[in-house]
């Protein structure tokens, strides 16, 4: 009765919020939702706190927003902002946490967005430091390996990336099999709960958020018997329960899934293989990370994460073998993932990748026309039509600057201001400019020209100098920006050698 966005992880409510309603996310979403989370996990939910408390935060940070005056990008950080502050909170990650704001909220990586985010995140951070302590969420202690074992950390990378694919298509499957039901969806979760407690019953460690089994798996605590029963329920109990709409996080329960295959597959190459030095603790946090990293692509939050969760340095090169590993495969066995699949079944396209914009590095000068065709000032309108109507090469430009006597830009006439002019022929063309001057220096990002063309619902644009006397250097429309992003699709064009070997002496 509350919210239909307080079902599931709230993640992809959230992303939805920033990508189509301008980061505006409704005021009860701030009480519905830790409120709904707290009950499903209190009472055995399989669940985290984490995605429910990046939700909270991220509410919370749009709520502000919209309180005060806020456009919608300054929206989109305060949102991001709390959701960080909220995983930094619960983990004691301000890394990790602003990484994943950036992979799977802002979508950008620019210092207007990253300063604010990345200041809530470390305050949020160490108010936890303050309440809880310093010690890491996790403790563990591994040791040095050698090459080969990271190259076994990146294959088994490489599985958890087939099983994120996996986990997706279970989850959003039960998910379907539950939208056929032929009754009202409220009762879904309840029918969630009866497999939770079913399952709970023979494996109570599968109940409620489960960092003891976390822990455990990091330390290489538990057999591959105990892992394999645990982890697999602990997984029947999770995806039934968030297919079913039950409010609760995704990343305890990944990190249990993906810890338990990890932990078990290091056990057996530990117990088959002992000369590789694999330990089963390391392969457990690489597993956590790695199926982590598949399931939402964000393989530096992932990793990073898992290094600030043990404080582990000896972790790290395992963590990026395994998340990148995980990441190239779930690339290319699935097209979107456990944070967007909802929102893209709605249509919805979330931003896959972060490149340079070649607006930003390509200046007005540099693409601007420098044969420019201007009109005097002094010219008469029908002088103008005359040479329109000559039907010469020059005459089919759309639009042509007016120079006065001293060569300073007056204003811009297009071909339908010449030949609508209701005033008489007589009338100099420097009376027929309406619209003031609008120009651009020569210096001038691209970006910053398109935002002035639609400012100010103009096609064209003079280019100036900087000169203490600015003189017209040439004239840019918007064909001439398309050209500009013409350049940065050959980018992605296989050229052939620039450098050869020359044959010597036949060889």
């Amino acid at each position: 009765y509350g919210s239909k966005a307080i079902r599931g992880h709230g993640i992809p409510e959230a992303m939805e919020q920033v990508l189509t309603n301008k980061s505006r996310i409704p005021a009860r979403i701030t009480w519905l939702k830790p409120l709904s989370a707290a009950i499903s996990i209190g009472t055995g939910g399989p669940f985290g706190a984490e995605g429910p408390i990046i939700a909270t935060g991220g509410a919370l940070g749009s709520v502000l927003g919209q309180i005060m005056p806020t456009s919608p990008a300054q929206r989109k950080t305060l949102l991001a902002a709390g959701a960080a502050a909220g995983m930094a909170a619960t983990f004691g990650t301000p890394l990790a946490a602003l990484l994943l704001a950036i992979e799977l909220l802002l979508f950008e990586f620019r210092p207007r967005s990253l300063i604010p985010v990345a200041l809530a995140s470390a305050a949020a951070a160490g108010m936890r430091l303050l309440l809880v302590g310093s010690e890491p969420m996790f403790a563990a202690n591994f040791v040095a390996g050698s090459p080969l074992t990271l190259f076994v950390y990146a294959l088994l990378g490489a599985l958890m990336g087939l099983l994120a694919s996996w986990v997706t298509q279970i989850v959003y499957g039960i998910e379907d099999a539950f939208e056929r039901l032929p009754i009202h969806w409220m009762w879904w979760p309840a029918l969630g709960a009866i497999v939770v407690g079913v399952v709970g019953y023979f494996a109570p460690r599968t109940l409620g958020v489960g960092y003891e089994n976390i822990s455990d798996l990091i330390n290489g605590k538990l057999a591959l018997g105990t892992i394999l029963f645990i982890c697999g329920l602990k997984f029947v109990s999770w995806s039934v329960s968030l297919g079913s709409g039950t409010s609760g996080g995704t990343l305890a329960p990944l990190l249990t899934i993906g810890g338990g295959a990890g932990g078990a597959l290091g056990l057996l190459l530990d117990s088959a293989l002992p000369q590789l030095g694999i330990e089963p603790g390391m392969a457990a946090l690489v597993g956590m990370a790695s199926l982590f990293a598949g399931a939402t692509r964000a393989p530096l939050a992932s990793a990073v994460f898992a290094f600030e969760i043990t404080m582990q340095p000896l972790a790290l090169l395992p963590l990026l073998a395994g998340c990148i590993g995980s990441y190239l495969v779930s690339c290319l066995a699935m097209q979107n993932t456990i944070m967007t699949e909802k929102i893209s079944r709605r249509g919805i396209r979330t931003p896959q990748e972060y490149v340079a914009d070649i607006l930003d590095l390509m200046v007005a000068g540099a693409v601007a026309s420098r044969h420019v065709v201007a009109l005097r000032a002094e010219d008469t309108l029908d002088q103008a039509r005359a040479w329109l109507a000559s039907g010469e090469a020059v005459t089919r430009h759309q639009g042509f600057p007016v120079l006065n006597a001293a060569g300073v830009l007056v204003g811009v006439l297009t071909q339908r201001d010449l030949r609508d002019a209701q005033a008489s022929g007589q009338t100099p063309l420097a009376n027929l400019v309406r619209l003031p001057v609008r120009f651009v220096y020569e210096d001038t990002t691209l970006r910053q020209v398109t935002d002035h063309m639609l400012n100010h619902n103009i096609g064209r644009m003079p280019v100036m100098s900087r000169d203490k006397q600015p003189r017209l250097v040439g004239f840019l429309t918007r064909s001439d920006v398309l050209a500009a992003q013409r350049m940065h699709l050959e980018e992605t064009r296989t050229e052939p050698p620039t450098i050869t070997f020359a044959k010597r002496n036949g060889r």
